[in-house]
């Protein structure tokens, strides 16, 4: 089994003088390999050429890339007949948070698909559970043919006095992550508000991080022009927020390295358009997936998809696998990465189909841990306790979600966070009856309620404009940043039923429908993670998915998950729905209802 503990240590292993003794001693004919793959064509993500070649391994390390057929001393031979060999894929930004999967069950998802390191920021778990999950991240890492370099999440909460998370990190809780040998750098820094005002909290994150040497990480969506160039000037080093092609090559031009990420398809072909206009794509762009629902991570692939819907768009395959390979590895400082070349790590890839991505062999550290699209071994158990019980909030009752006017009759006027996407304040008037306020047909209420313990857990009720009609009800425990208790409908008694559910079982994501329950996940790690098996959990998500689309009838299916994951995102521009009131991401304004004014009946 691959072991993928701290990643400062597993660098050293190559550095062993015995290993590079045999690896020379191998590549000049004096001894044997332990593997040579022949018969093969390696993707050269250097010069971005396929050529005829041999290859040989020692240990974990590549010790010879030579001509077909000159060599045949090996340990064990595997005849790769025509196939192609690429190094293992390198997703540079992502939350497994995401997938609802620990660890182990998300290296037992991408590993057969060809993902050999990733790069996750762990802010969803820190979100909830602080430091101590942060360390479940690390502990939960290890052990797994998949290696995970872990990030210090800076974004605890993302947006400071807008939200309340489980925990907040200030500069001396980054200098502690960042002293842990397996934090790689710090993680996306999303309060963008803070870094160009200059906060006494985002100073003291930055410093910490540019001081440490490691990788500091962005979040720069809608910043342009001046505002994104001082968010670089600030230590900013990466931005994965892509929104267009245009957008692309600004923050490119402007010397980020670009994540671009899987989880926005909508933005991929403008991008590949404005890709293919440079004459040389820049060694600065990287790809990831960032968010990856759980049944699309099993049906249709992480990093593998990711690339497969690049190339569909028209970017050349060896272009994209330089991408996610060589140019990764540079961007996250692993020299030992990211090349099918003589003394790097034997990371490798062995594809049938180049432009169709299909991976048949997955090697990592030299051994073999996938073929024919499952692991070569089964993984060890999940040892690592993980944080569960966090939902510290009693239960809700149908007046809970009824907003309440200073009247028994009357009008009220109500700021409105209109549209999913890019949200923007509007204001609509409605009746009150029986001192309730009645939404009209098109609105719908959406509740927040504080769940980490920290402070009371009276939902604060929004009022949505442009999210369709509802018929039901969601709940949710996913709810970016802070991940508070989440509801979504129209129906009081169903935002309830559907709110205690996940109070009972320990958070996840349900849907209730006429004083029914229709469907939930259940995710007891942080009201986050599963550690069921991925298949499990992305069956009972589907279910939830369906349910959802039955009760909500206002887009595809992904535009309506990541709208209702992400109704709660304060740091991004425009109102948004907190636990401490209706925000505004642009001003920092805070405002405790949904009522601007009221008049009475006469």
């Amino acid at each position: 089994m691959v072991h993928s503990d701290a990643p400062a240590q597993e660098k050293h292993d190559l550095d062993d003088a015995t290993l590079r003794d045999r690896a020379v001693a191998a590549a000049l004919g004096h001894a044997p390999f332990d593997i040579l793959l022949t018969g093969g064509r390696v993707v050269d993500v250097a010069t971005c050429t396929v050529r005829a070649a041999d290859v040989g391994l020692v240990g974990p390390l590549i010790a010879s890339v030579h001509p077909p057929g000159t060599r045949s001393d090996a340990q064990t031979t595997s005849a790769l007949r025509g196939a192609l060999v690429a190094p293992g894929l390198i997703d540079t930004h992502l939350h497994v948070e995401s997938s609802m999967v620990t660890p182990r069950g998300y290296a037992e998802v991408v590993v057969p698909q060809g993902t050999t390191t990733i790069c996750w920021d762990p802010h969803e778990v820190g979100n909830v559970a602080g430091l101590a999950g942060v360390r479940w991240a690390l502990e939960a890492s290890r052990a797994l043919p998949l290696r995970i370099l872990v990030l210090g999440p800076s974004s605890v909460p993302s947006a400071p006095g807008l939200e309340r998370a489980g925990a907040a990190f200030l500069e001396d809780e980054m200098r502690a992550m960042l002293s842990w040998p397996e934090v790689a750098g710090v993680a996306e820094v999303m309060d963008m508000r803070g870094v160009l005002g200059r906060s006494r909290r985002m100073r003291g994150i930055l410093d910490a991080g540019l001081a440490s040497g490691k990788l500091v990480c962005g979040h720069a969506r809608g910043l342009e022009g001046a505002e994104l160039v001082a968010f670089a000037a600030a230590g900013i080093q990466s931005d994965h927020e892509i929104t267009s092609g245009e957008d692309l090559l600004a923050k490119l031009q402007a010397g980020y390295t670009v994540e671009l990420r899987g989880s926005h398809d909508d933005v991929l072909p403008g991008a590949v358009a404005a890709l293919n206009r440079l004459p040389v794509i820049p060694q600065t762009l990287t790809l990831c997936t960032d968010d990856i629902l759980p049944d699309d991570l099993v049906e249709k692939g992480g990093m593998v998809d990711l690339l497969r819907r690049l190339v569909r768009y028209g970017l050349d395959p060896v272009q994209a696998l330089r991408a996610a390979t060589l140019n990764a590895a540079m961007r996250l400082g692993r020299r030992d990465l990211g090349l099918v070349a003589p003394g790097r790590r034997a990371d490798l890839v062995v594809l049938s189909d180049l432009e169709a991505m299909r991976v048949d062999q997955v090697i990592a550290s030299g051994r073999l841990v996938a073929a024919a699209g499952r692991l070569t071994e089964a993984l060890r158990p999940d040892t690592a306790t993980a944080p569960t019980g966090t939902m510290r909030m009693s239960s809700l009752s149908a007046g809970d979600f009824c907003i309440r006017a200073p009247a028994a009759s009357g009008r009220a006027w109500l700021r409105v966070v209109d549209q999913p996407r890019f949200t923007r304040w509007a204001e609509r008037e409605a009746a009150v009856a029986d001192g309730v306020v009645v939404l009209p047909d098109d609105l719908t209420l959406m509740a927040v309620s504080h769940r980490h313990g920290r402070a009371a857990a009276t939902p604060v009720l929004g009022v949505l404009g442009n999210w369709g009609h509802w018929t039901g009800a969601l709940a949710t425990t996913i709810s970016h940043d802070s991940h508070n208790l989440t509801v979504f409908g129209r129906d009081a008694n169903d935002m309830a039923l559907a709110a205690n559910v996940l109070i009972a079982c320990g958070g996840g994501m349900a849907v209730a429908a006429g004083g029914r329950l229709l469907a939930v996940v259940e995710l007891e790690v942080c009201g986050l993670l599963s550690e069921a098996p991925a298949e499990q959990v992305a069956a009972a998500f589907a279910c939830v998915r369906e349910s959802a689309m039955q009760i909500a009838d206002w887009g595809p299916p992904p535009l309506v998950f990541r709208a209702c994951t992400g109704a709660s995102l304060a740091c991004n521009p425009g109102p948004h729905v907190t636990d401490l009131g209706i925000t505004d991401g642009s001003t920092g304004a805070v405002y405790p209802g949904s009522i601007i004014r009221f008049e009475t009946s006469r």
